[in-house]
């Protein structure tokens, strides 16, 4: 498969790996009606971390990931400010990219890389991401997508009319793409059906198959077109042998052949009307055989930026242009319902929060338990250091949504919080036992901890694996983990409680030697140096 070559890409093409884990520390005064968040996350800051930091948490379990990230075009302010050691790349930190600056499309890639990379890891094996783009780098994004997620998982792109004003005097561009890629899968789920489309199924006779909906009988051929779709079909009830224009001066024919006829009367498949007399059959079409409609590339009604700014007017009266260029409402929705009730979904190039104001909408209307992990930094400078886009538009958005339109929802607010590495650790910026061992079990196992409740601070158990246990002997205090050590009879005691299970054990310390780590199948993990090396199938 061709590549794409860009300035800074062997620095980068790894980046996320090099990136350390970070904590996420609640912020309680910020989160809202947080009885009613349901695992709903609003998180503040840089959007690579932020993301690294949500892996032992969330990996493989999103459903659908939707982001909008910067187009490009010169004229959106944004620095590339990754930490990464490259002498060249040092050389564009803090720099606004502007449409004049030649590497533009090289830092545009060396921005995205690493993210789409994590946002992969997080995504569900048959989760798919969206991506929202335009013509500036819509070739350079699909290069690089289709070496991060393979060719083959490519969907397609969808076409939505995002304005209907003339925005150029010569050449109006009123449309955006959206990129859609598959995480192991390229077979996209049907378009759902609308509250609409579901009245028009019932089951007025019974049938044990469930509802049904009815469906013409007739087809679009005539009779000289289709001569054998021409035929007799005896009405049950009043024995009569009816014609397709018998009744009707309609020149089209039957919709099937008349064995097929035959077996649908077998099957119990032809409704005669609620009287059983009519004089033309309809077809059932059962509930639990709809598929959905398959998905179209245009869409001309998913809503438009002009829509989506008028709501945030409304929102926003103080300030009715908050944010440049929001996303519509219906746009959103019309993504997240795709995927189930109960689905988690992703932005985390979150702006003014339309995502999570979907996710809400789109609850309240089929008392779905959808849920939104929303990750926005605030993108203060030195000319504006109190700059705060995810507290003061993102959160502040949602509360009003919230507030509005009556939904019963509400968000936990997090920060990226310290790094969990190992000159951190070892300067005594020491996390939680719990926050901790989470990020240990997932580098031991590559999964998320279901069982928070399960870990054991004093027996020094975080959970288990298959046929794996996982121990942290760890004290956030600096002064007692000084003393910690995997000892024989610290050992002792995790066998007993472990049996025959191959134990992994992370500990600032071992006072075994390989023999006898081996004898009793423990597989020691030293903190900080060995901390995150991921386990062989992790």
């Amino acid at each position: 498969m061709p590549t794409l070559q860009f300035k800074g890409k062997n620095v980068i093409w790894n980046h996320h790996m090099s990136v350390p884990y970070h904590t996420l520390e609640k912020d309680d005064a910020l989160g809202f009606q947080e009885d009613k968040a349901n695992g709903n996350l609003l998180v503040e800051g840089d959007n690579l971390t932020a993301l690294k930091a949500l892996l032992p948490e969330f990996g493989g379990r999103v459903k659908c990931i939707y982001i909008d990230p910067p187009y490009n075009t010169g004229k959106e302010h944004w620095v590339y400010n990754d930490a990464v050691n490259s002498p060249m790349l040092k050389e564009w930190l803090g720099k606004e990219v502007t449409d004049e600056d030649l590497t533009k499309h090289d830092k545009w890639l060396c921005m995205m890389t690493p993210r789409l990379k994590l946002l992969r890891e997080l995504l569900s094996d048959d989760g798919f991401i969206f991506v929202n783009i335009d013509d500036n780098e819509v070739h350079h994004l699909k290069c690089v997508m289709n070496e991060i997620f393979g060719e083959e998982k490519f969907i397609g792109s969808i076409a939505w009319k995002k304005t209907s004003g003339d925005n150029k005097p010569d050449f109006a561009f009123t449309h955006d793409l959206i990129l859609i890629y598959g995480k192991n899968s390229n077979e996209f789920p049907r378009v759902p059906l609308t509250k609409e489309q579901l009245k028009q199924y019932a089951n007025p006779d019974n049938d044990p198959r469930g509802k049904w909906a009815k469906s013409d009988y007739r087809s679009k051929w005539t009779k000289e077109e289709r001569p054998n779709l021409y035929y007799g079909i005896e009405q049950p009830n009043t024995k009569e042998i009816i014609y397709p224009d018998t009744y009707s001066s309609s020149s089209r024919v039957w919709a099937c052949s008349e064995e097929t006829h035959l077996q649908n009367v077998k099957d119990n498949l032809l409704w005669w009307g609620d009287d059983g007399l009519s004089k033309e059959p309809k077809k059932k079409r059962f509930l639990s055989e709809h598929k959905g409609a398959n998905t179209r590339s245009v869409w001309l009604d998913a809503g438009t930026n002009d829509e989506a700014s008028q709501m945030l007017a409304e929102l926003f009266p103080d300030n009715p242009k908050i944010f440049d260029t929001p996303k519509p409402v219906t746009l959103l929705k019309r993504i997240i319902a795709y995927f189930g009730s109960d689905a988690i979904i992703l932005d985390s190039f979150a702006g003014s929060g339309t995502t999570g104001h979907a996710v809400m909408e789109l609850n309240k209307e089929d008392g779905g338990n959808r849920r939104f992990i929303l990750v926005q930094m605030p993108e203060n400078s030195d000319k504006e250091p109190d700059k705060n886009i995810c507290r003061d538009i993102t959160r502040e958005r949602l509360v009003r949504a919230i507030e509005k339109y009556g939904y019963e929802s509400g968000f936990e607010y997090w920060r990226v919080g310290q790094p969990l590495d190992a000159q951190t650790l070892l300067e005594g910026q020491l996390p939680p036992y719990n926050t901790f061992a989470k990020y240990v079990y997932f580098l031991a196992t590559g999964k998320h901890l279901a069982d928070e409740k399960g870990i054991d601070a004093k027996r020094y158990f975080v959970g288990s694996c298959g046929n794996e246990d996982i121990y942290l002997i760890y004290d956030d205090d600096m002064a007692t983990l000084q003393t910690l050590v995997l000892n024989y009879d610290k050992a002792e005691a995790m066998r007993s409680r472990s049996g025959q299970k191959k134990i992994i054990a992370y500990a600032p310390a071992c006072f075994l030697d390989e023999e006898m780590l081996s004898e009793m199948k423990i597989e020691f993990v030293s903190i900080p140096y060995s901390l995150f090396e991921r386990k062989s199938g992790a």
